[in-house]
């Protein structure tokens, strides 16, 4: 459950997959997502922070964390519709 104030939180879990695959799921999800939830994309590619980063600016999106996790790769935050198109 969210906390008062804050956006839902949905999640992408993309570990083991590679380049392109993580960007383009990533793209997909964020054209049927709701514009007030936050998406959690966990992915372990190396160019998975770049090429998601890429997505989010092209889609009108905020990348707002890239965190490490410990069994390696990254958790993204991505706060859908939260830019200019």
């Amino acid at each position: 459950m969210s906390a008062k104030g804050r956006n839902p939180t949905d999640s992408l879990d993309l570990r083991g997959l590679k380049c392109p695959l993580p960007a383009l799921r990533t793209e997909k999800a964020l054209a049927v997502a709701s514009a007030t939830v936050d998406l959690v994309v966990l992915a372990d590619d190396p160019l998975a922070p770049l090429d998601i980063a890429n997505v989010c600016r092209k889609g009108g999106h905020a990348l707002i964390a890239v965190e490490p996790i410990e069994t390696g790769g990254w958790a993204l935050r991505i706060r859908t519709g939260s830019t200019d198109r």
